[in-house]
């Protein structure tokens, strides 16, 4: 049972980074130097909004206008991480009734194995949604620094939401795969 619990914490915490990385405007970052360090900027792209940072420590955040005039990119991975959150939701609920701790389907344990074992699969299929967009956004990314048509203080680079989506897809994954190898024992 202990490793039950540990299954589903690790799941729930990358849960929780797929709802931070929603949120957070960090997905790319460019920072944009001048001639002197006065006019230094930052600059954050996330699925929602940019912002923008002054060296002043001013910052201003503008939410996109139009869904339609985003990339084919960003739509897709907005949709992926808004899916990969609906799924962990569904596994949480899965996992609560099939946990051995629970008091659902006391009296008939193969339904409640398999239901444990069905939440197990759903994280891993939450996870799995998260690692997609964050990878394709990070490969996205990655070639447009190293394109030579792009100009040197305009390169974005990963930013920290990226991170934390790999991370929090690993978790996902990890946890569901805990949760199904515990449901069978």
């Amino acid at each position: 049972m202990q490793t039950q619990l540990v299954g589903v914490c690790l799941a729930i915490v990358g849960f929780l980074g797929t709802i931070l990385i929603c949120g957070l405007p960090m997905w790319k970052v460019t920072a944009f130097i001048g001639a002197n360090i006065i006019t230094a900027q930052v600059f954050w792209e996330g699925l929602w909004m940019n912002c923008v940072i002054q060296s002043t420590g001013h910052s201003q955040c503008k939410a996109y206008d139009s869904i339609l005039a985003l990339p084919q990119e960003l739509q897709a991975s907005r949709a992926l991480i808004c899916v990969s959150i609906a799924v962990s939701v569904v596994a949480i609920g899965l996992t609560v009734v099939g946990a051995h701790c629970t008091n659902f389907f006391r009296d008939d344990s193969l339904t409640k194995t398999n239901i444990g074992l069905a939440g197990g699969v759903v994280f891993i299929l939450a996870g799995l949604l998260c690692v997609i967009p964050v990878s394709w956004s990070a490969h996205s990314i990655i070639t447009g620094f190293y394109n030579p048509l792009a100009t040197q203080e305009r390169r974005g680079e990963l930013g920290a939401s990226i991170y934390v989506g790999w991370a929090s897809g690993a978790l996902l994954i990890i946890g569901g795969g805990i949760l199904c190898g515990t449901s069978r024992c």
